[in-house]
């Protein structure tokens, strides 16, 4: 079934109330088909639009998105509806307890703009908040789950922002399409049932244990509905009373309530951090390859930085000759994300606390030195961060916080575009799936503070990303928007994955440009990864086939899993008319909608 028949699909049981919906995660299950091979068919197929268009991980999401789009909303109207329903029907990875960053595109104006609404750390967080008494960094499993670990969130805050300057809808029927299921109920997916059962510590807490699982303490079946009428309450106060609720009297009394006596360790959220919170409008990063210019999010995330540098790495290499010599193209982007990995490790934090050298490394001479330290023929292994100009930073050490070659199957990706031409490319988050597993008002809060490093310091050197009061941890969300030499809209994009999301965004950036694929091909290609470490190919691909070439380069090779969502949107143009063209990541439940 191609995805132009599924979504008709899905908006006739929508149309039909409830008991058709239990049909939807039977449907979506059969779309789970394995991610394209070199020479095999798409596991998904391309859909096409001219008017809008909306692609999110979920497809009671997508379809909130495209109701708010045909009603006239604009393309941060229909961001805010399709995240109040993620916060329901997908709450293992974002919702209103997280965080967020949103790039913006203004097609009458064609400026961009990003929008930071990131977690922060408590006013009582201090440097040594995750090292235990002999001090060392706690397991991740002991610091992510509890009170401890919940950030300020932000994307409530964020969002009323964006809209303030971007919305078209009245803010309070963004939010009816949630609204609508939460108190009629929605069917539990084959994938948030999986989720719910490969998550045993949703039991120790009341809340999730009553939410998540049924009287015998099963995960909620398949297909069964699962109605959240706390949720429901919370949603219609934002609607009513914008942002401000959350941040101040009953919810906020209530988030802290619960980030504080949840876990074996108390959390350090307090009334105070919810009501100074405050989301940012920031500059965006771009740089130049090839005929585009590609813009994303500078610090706190590491995301746009380091995409920039690998791709501004790989501006002095031809990939497209290389489209059909696979060994040879792994290998020339992979050396190009262990460079940019290694500055990322060293440099990159929240820049209101340190002196970020982001022009430094986005500087096109930094950028040529740093590819003349590529070899085409061997790998260098693990790359050493570079000298950028107007560093600063030099002194610090890498750190060490979340495991960051782990995979999380949490965070989000939405990307839309309006009938007028404008786009969002937002990237949302609890961090780990599941988040801290406090669940408070119907939603659950964000583990963001372990995206911290653990240990502030290493001998004499302070480590970049260490824990500071009011601070934003880093992330490596890369949510992205790429325009022409004009500066008209080209792509969309974005995806979730820990830290390999940088390269998942990378590849499918060389996939639409280099290789001419479009963007559901561009989604659907096996992925291959290096973090620094070993070099990772997409198990049960054919990229697999690759492994004794690669080696022979000196790479050490690992098979692994890859769930990467990856949302995307590009614009087609000819001649007079322009065609939105959508892809979602085969390997999630994800849908782009459009008309």
């Amino acid at each position: 079934m191609s995805l132009v028949g599924m979504s008709c699909q899905v908006r006739a049981l929508l149309a039909v109330g409830f008991g058709a919906l239990l049909a939807v995660s039977a449907v979506f299950a059969q779309q789970r088909a394995e991610p394209e091979a070199p020479g095999g068919g798409s596991a998904k197929e391309a859909v096409r639009a001219s008017n809008h268009m909306a692609a999110a991980a979920n497809p009671l999401a997508a379809e909130a998105g495209r109701e708010i789009l045909r009603q006239g909303g604009s393309a941060v109207d229909a961001a805010i509806a399709i995240q109040m329903m993620l916060t329901l029907v997908e709450p293992q990875s974002s919702g209103i307890g997280g965080g967020a960053f949103l790039v913006h595109y203004d097609a009458s104006t064609k400026e961009i703009m990003t929008y930071d609404g990131r977690e922060t750390a408590p006013a009582a967080a201090t440097p040594e908040m995750f090292l235990d008494v002999d001090g060392k960094p706690m397991p991740f499993a002991e610091a992510s789950v509890g009170g401890l670990a919940v950030g300020t969130p932000g994307a409530l805050r964020m969002l009323a922002l964006a809209h303030n300057d971007h919305g078209r809808l009245p803010w309070a029927r963004l939010f009816e399409p949630a609204m609508r299921l939460a108190d009629d109920g929605f069917p539990v997916s084959l994938r948030l049932y999986q989720l719910i059962a490969d998550a045993p510590q949703l039991k120790e807490f009341a809340a999730t244990r009553a939410y998540f699982f049924d009287a015998d303490g099963n995960p909620r079946e398949v297909g069964s509905r699962l109605r959240n009428e706390e949720l429901f309450e919370t949603l219609r106060t934002i609607a009513n009373a914008g942002a401000d609720p959350f941040y101040r009297g009953a919810i906020a009394r209530d988030i802290v309530a619960a980030a504080q006596t949840t876990g074996a360790r108390p959390g350090l959220l307090a009334l105070e951090d919810l009501l100074l919170y405050r989301a940012v409008k920031r500059t965006p990063v771009c740089g130049e390859y090839r005929s585009y210019r590609v813009c994303g999010m500078g610090p706190p995330s590491s995301g746009g930085v380091t995409v920039l540098q690998t791709l501004g790495i790989l501006d002095h290499y031809d990939l497209k000759s290389l489209k059909n010599n696979p060994p040879e193209a792994i290998h020339l982007v992979s050396e190009a994300l262990r460079l940019a990995f290694a500055d990322r490790n060293r440099y990159l934090a929240d820049a209101d606390f340190i002196h970020v050298p982001v022009r430094g490394l986005l500087n096109r001479n930094y950028l040529a030195e740093r590819a003349r330290v590529l070899s085409p023929q061997t790998s260098m292994g693990r790359a050493q961060p570079g000298r950028p100009p107007e560093r600063a930073g030099w002194r610090l050490d890498p750190g060490s916080g979340v495991d960051w070659t782990r995979e999380i199957p949490a965070t989000s990706h939405i990307s839309v575009v309006d009938a007028a031409g404008n786009a969002v490319a937002m990237t949302t988050s609890i961090e780990n799936a599941f988040g801290s597993r406090v669940f408070v008002r119907g939603f659950l809060l964000n583990n963001q503070l372990t995206d911290f490093a653990f240990r502030p310091r290493d001998g004499d050197l302070l480590v970049a990303n260490r824990v500071e009061p009011g601070k934003r941890p880093r992330s490596s969300m890369s949510p992205t928007i790429v325009v022409d030499k004009d500066d008209r809209l080209v792509m969309t994009l974005g995806s979730p994955g820990g830290a390999r999301i940088i390269p998942y965004v990378v590849q499918t950036l060389i996939n639409v440009i280099d290789w001419g694929y479009d963007m559901q091909r561009a989604v659907n290609a096996p992925h291959f990864l290096t973090l620094g470490g070993a070099l990772e190919l997409e198990r049960g691909t054919r990229l697999v086939e690759l492994t004794p070439a690669l080696q022979a380069k000196g790479h050490d090779v690992t098979i692994a899993p890859h769930t990467s969502g990856i949302q995307g949107i590009y614009v087609d143009r000819r001649r007079d008319s322009v065609t939105y063209v959508g892809g979602a990541d085969p390997r999630r439940e994800g849908v782009a909608v459009g008309d």
